[in-house]
C-alpha cells in the first residue's frame, strides 16, 4: 500500500502516508500525537477547545496563559451570530515570568472578579494552557470558588497543551459543554427536535439548516455551537435526536448525551447534493412521521432540480481538473471527494488534521489508485505530493492559502476564514462557482511561467 518510491516524507511519517491501493488492507496510522520536532498544520489542544466554544455568542472567553495564547484564537473562526457579540473578545490573564514561577491562580481569581463585576456575565469559559500545565495551577478550584462568590457560571476548561493533540481539546470542550447542559436536564420531560452538533454558522450555514428544518416542521432545540447561547445550550436535553455534521469535533458529545440523557445520534453531512439529500431523509427515517418523510422528499425535488440546471455549466469547465484536498476532519475531507467526483475532478491527494481510521477508509474507496492519503500533514509533505500529482487546486484551511500559491495553483478555502457558505444546496452552486472563477482563472498560467522561469 505504502510505495516508498514516491514518498517524500521523514522514515517516521511514514506510517502517516500511503498511496490508495484496493487490494491493500493496511490501515494509514491516525488520531495518533503530532510528531515531536515536525510542524505539523494540526493545532493545539488549547485550541482545538477553543474552536469549539467560540461561536456561543454571550459567552465570556478567560484565557490562563500568556497573552499569545489568548490572540493566537482571538475571533478564531468566522462564526455569525443573531444577537449577543460578546464572543468576539478575548480575555487573558497573561502570565509572565513571576506568575510562572510563584502559580498564578491569584491572577486567574482576580480576572474572574473583574469580568464579574464589570460585564454581570451569566457564563465564563476559563481555558489552561501549556503553561498552567507546567506550574499546576488548580483551575477547577479557581472556578468553584468564583461560582460561590459571583453566582454564575465559571467552567473551567481542560486544555493544557501538553496533555495531548487537537483531538483532545474538542473533548475537554465537550466536557465543558456536558456540565452546561446536565444542569437543567428533567427526564421526566417528553422530548422532541433535534439538536445540532457540529455546525460553527461559518458564513451564515446554521442559518440555512436552520431554515430547511422550518420548512420541513422539525423542531432544533440548541445549536452546537454556531450561533447559540447558554440559556439555549441549557435546554438540550429536551431534544430527542442530535444529527452530528463534523463528528471529529462533537461525536464525542453525541456519544456522552447518549449515554447521560439517552439521546441517540446519527452522523450527517450537509457539504454537497448527495450528502445533503441522504442526511435530510436519514433525519426523517428517525423521527419516523410519514408526513415528514413526504415533505422531505418535496422539498429535495424542488431543491435538487434547480442545483443540478446550474451545476451542469460548471461541471463542463471544471471537469479533467486535479485537485487536492487538507482539511480538519475526516467528514468534510469524504464530502469534498463525492463532490469532486460528481464535478468530473479528480482527487488526487487528500488529508486532515484529525482524520479517524474508518473515515480513512472511506476516502480510499471514493478515490482513485493512485491517490495520496496523509494524516497530520507538514507543509512540505503537501508541497512535494501536489508537485508530484499535478494538482490545480488545493482546498484547505487559511494556513495552506500561501502554500498554493507560491507553487503557483488555485486555492480554495473550505475552514474559518470563509464569507459565504458552501453548505446546503446554496453551498453547492457557491462551491462550484468558487472553484471554476478560481481554477480557471488566467493568473495561474503566468504564475506558474514565472516560477518555472
Amino acid at each position: 500500500m505504502i510505495r516508498s518510491s514516491s514518498i517524500k516524507a521523514l522514515e517516521e511519517r511514514k506510517g502517516f502516508i500511503m498511496t490508495n491501493e484496493k487490494t491493500a488492507e493496511k490501515d494509514i496510522k491516525c488520531n495518533e500525537d503530532s510528531l515531536a520536532g515536525v510542524v505539523s498544520q494540526r493545532a493545539c489542544v488549547y485550541s482545538g477547545a477553543r474552536v469549539v466554544l467560540n461561536p456561543i455568542t454571550d459567552a465570556y472567553h478567560l484565557v490562563h496563559g500568556p497573552i499569545g495564547c489568548a490572540s493566537y484564537t482571538w475571533d478564531i473562526r468566522g462564526s455569525l451570530s443573531s444577537g449577543a457579540e460578546v464572543y468576539r473578545n478575548s480575555f487573558s490573564t497573561d502570565l509572565g515570568e513571576k506568575d510562572i514561577i510563584f502559580g498564578g491562580e491569584c491572577k486567574l481569581s482576580l480576572a474572574i472578579k473583574e469580568l464579574a463585576e464589570r460585564y454581570q456575565p451569566e457564563l465564563i469559559f476559563v481555558y489552561s494552557t501549556c503553561v498552567v500545565g507546567v506550574i499546576g495551577d488548580d483551575l477547577s478550584a479557581v472556578c468553584k470558588s468564583a461560582e460561590r462568590e459571583y453566582g454564575i457560571r465559571v467552567i473551567p476548561v481542560q486544555s493544557t497543551g501538553f496533555a495531548g493533540n487537537k483531538i483532545s481539546g474538542y473533548r475537554a470542550a465537550c466536557d465543558a459543554l456536558m456540565d452546561l447542559i446536565k444542569e437543567n436536564n428533567n427526564p421526566a420531560e417528553e422530548k422532541e427536535g433535534i439538536n445540532i452538533l457540529g455546525d460553527y454558522n461559518l458564513a451564515a450555514e446554521m442559518w440555512i439548516l436552520q431554515a430547511y428544518f422550518q420548512q420541513l416542521g422539525i423542531k432544533v432545540v440548541a445549536k452546537f455551537t454556531g450561533d447559540s447561547s447558554y440559556q439555549e445550550i441549557k435546554k438540550a436535553a429536551k431534544a430527542k435526536l442530535n444529527i452530528v455534521q463534523c463528528a471529529g469535533s462533537m461525536g464525542y458529545l453525541g456519544k456522552e448525551m447518549e449515554k447521560e440523557f439517552g439521546i441517540p445520534f446519527i452522523k450527517v453531512s450537509f457539504f454537497g447534493i448527495k450528502d445533503t439529500i441522504d442526511s435530510l431523509r436519514k433525519i426523517a427515517d428517525f423521527l419516523g412521521d410519514r408526513q415528514l418523510k413526504d415533505r422531505v422528499e418535496k422539498f429535495v425535488r424542488k431543491k435538487s432540480v434547480k442545483v443540478k440546471q446550474e451545476l451542469e455549466f460548471y461541471r463542463q469547465r471544471l471537469k479533467g481538473s486535479r485537485a487536492a484536498i487538507y482539511v480538519g476532519g475526516g467528514f468534510k475531507a469524504i464530502s469534498l471527494i463525492k463532490q469532486f467526483n460528481d464535478l468530473g475532478i479528480e482527487t488526487v491527494m487528500v488529508g486532515t488534521q484529525t482524520g479517524k481510521k474508518e473515515e480513512y477508509r472511506e476516502m480510499k474507496e471514493l478515490s482513485k489508485e493512485g491517490t495520496v492519503i496523509l494524516d497530520d500533514a507538514n507543509p512540505s509533505e503537501l508541497e512535494n505530493f501536489m508537485k508530484e500529482r499535478g494538482a490545480d487546486i488545493l482546498v484547505g484551511g487559511v494556513k495552506d492559502r500561501a502554500l498554493a500559491y507560491k507553487m503557483g495553483i488555485a486555492f480554495c478555502d473550505h475552514n474559518h476564514e470563509r464569507k459565504h457558505p458552501l453548505s446546503g444546496f446554496e453551498g453547492v452552486i457557491n462551491f462550484a462557482k468558487e472553484l471554476d472563477m478560481t481554477i480557471n482563472s488566467p493568473v495561474w498560467q503566468l504564475l506558474r511561467s514565472d516560477i518555472n522561469d
